[in-house]
């Protein structure tokens, strides 16, 4: 027997088997850095009576723009996907040497659910693989890329990353949508059960991405920026003194981010509670995380945004990251909903959260901290190490035209006169500067002189 011939047929119905799902990996990590493990590793499907060459997994470790990665990617040309024992104990050995090897992991997601004629054996294999990824949370970053439809356990694979991906035909959905549709009396095509404009209360999608170019692009953004993989300060040539005065004059959320972070090294990432901005970037030259809040007149707390904080508080504390909190929130949403919800569970949560974070922690008032709204993100009590407002900000207790009515309520006048009067004595952070609790009142347009100073004095 030719084992040399042999061994390149059998190479030759591998690559066979897995043509589309390496070319997908190749246009997500740098040219012929992609080094397969357990290629060889076949499983035997029992009810189709067949063996699944790859058997649905293409694992192994490459480099994206020069950081080391390890991949796990589902194969959908082989029974669709589909877990199998096999390939969750291939799964689990990408993730055991990521742990071992402290290197990021990336899964590429598509799969259709579990293999008919596991049983219990895929349950168990599951479970192995779902325990060791979440306990991976803090120890190496996890990327999930939903290259096509992810239907059953694995969605639980996008639901445990820390950054997911959507690609355009991305369907997350942890049953079949047409039971889910069914189910719920509707007949909806599965992009309106799964796609990623139709998950924005779940707090999964991170990014809705054109191509897995762009899918690669942020990934090497979000790895230059974390300690993890990169130096928490580094020399890239911004200006450390560079100053906004537009800011003066107009000062929204994405104009506040583009004055402070330096050029090209931000991402936004969340697309649930898009009134909750979590960016990570540097600020001259040093790795941070920073809640932006973006209202019209003030963001109101929910129990879907405030969750999504903790989940970028959490992310923050697991790599040391600097935390920084833009503040504009009158506090928690005066409705029934809100009040019936697990609201107040998640700001507690929040509270406990901050414990992670052992580096700086920093709160910039730009415009409104009202009543929980600066408990939660500005004050001394919560952690803050260092707290600015800018001088047209407003820290009280109330919101101007409510405040006015409790506090003033017995009172014979107007009530407009009375907002204004409260708004003037008692909102101005002056008032709160007085106090020794803010630290600064400062002109919008130098935040970002403030903020590199403060970072270079409080880092760790």
């Amino acid at each position: 027997m030719d084992k040399i011939a042999l061994l390149k047929e059998r190479r030759a119905e591998v690559l066979a088997a897995g043509t589309e799902i390496r070319k997908k990996i190749s246009a997500l990590v740098d040219a012929d850095s992609f080094v397969e493990l357990s290629g060889f590793s076949f499983s035997k499907n029992d009810f189709y009576e067949e063996g699944a060459k790859d058997g649905g997994i293409v694992a192994g470790f490459a480099s994206v723009d020069g950081y080391p990665v390890y991949i796990a990617a589902q194969n959908a040309a082989v029974l669709c996907g589909g877990l199998s024992a096999a390939n969750c104990k291939k799964l689990l050995k990408c993730l055991e040497l990521a742990e071992k090897n402290s290197t990021p992991v990336i899964y590429i997601l598509d799969s259709l659910g579990v293999q008919i004629g596991e049983g219990v054996s895929v349950l168990e294999g599951f479970a192995s693989v779902l325990a060791k990824a979440t306990g991976l949370h803090g120890v190496v970053p996890q990327f999930a890329v939903v290259s096509g439809e992810v239907y059953g356990q694995s969605a639980l694979l996008a639901a445990v990353s820390d950054f997911t991906f959507f690609l355009k035909d991305g369907i997350v959905a942890a049953n079949s949508p047409l039971v889910i549709s069914a189910k719920s009396g509707k007949n909806l095509p599965k992009e309106q059960v799964g796609g990623a404009a139709c998950l924005d209360g779940t707090n999964i999608v991170s990014f809705a991405e054109k191509d897995l170019v762009s899918v690669r692009e942020k990934i090497a953004k979000v790895l230059d920026v974390l300690p993890f993989c990169n130096d928490v300060v580094v020399e890239n040539g911004s200006d450390l003194n560079a100053s906004s005065p537009a800011l003066n004059e107009k000062c929204s959320a994405d104009d506040l981010i583009a004055a402070v972070f330096d050029a090209d090294t931000y991402v936004e990432f969340g697309k649930s509670s898009p009134e909750i901005k979590c960016v990570l970037g540097r600020i001259g030259g040093i790795s941070v995380a920073a809640v932006v809040f973006d209202g019209e007149t003030g963001v109101e707390l929910t129990a879907l945004n405030v969750a999504k904080i903790n989940g970028f508080v959490e992310f923050a504390g697991y790599y040391g990251l600097p935390f920084i909190t833009f503040v504009d929130t009158l506090g928690l949403r005066a409705d029934l909903p809100t009040q019936n919800s697990l609201a107040m569970k998640n700001i507690v949560k929040l509270a406990e959260n901050y414990e992670l974070l052992e580096n700086a922690k920093i709160a910039v008032v730009y415009k409104k901290a009202i009543g929980l709204g600066y408990t939660l993100f500005a004050a001394k009590s919560m952690g803050f190490d260092y707290t600015c407002a800018f001088a047209n900000a407003e820290i009280a207790l109330f919101d101007g035209v409510q405040g006015a009515e409790i506090e003033f309520s017995d009172a014979q006048a107007d009530k407009a006169k009375l907002a204004a009067k409260y708004a003037e004595e008692n909102a101005d952070p002056v008032h709160a500067a007085k106090e020794g609790f803010v630290d600064d009142i400062i002109e919008p347009q130098f935040v970002r002189q403030y903020l590199i100073a403060s970072l270079q004095m409080l880092l760790k």
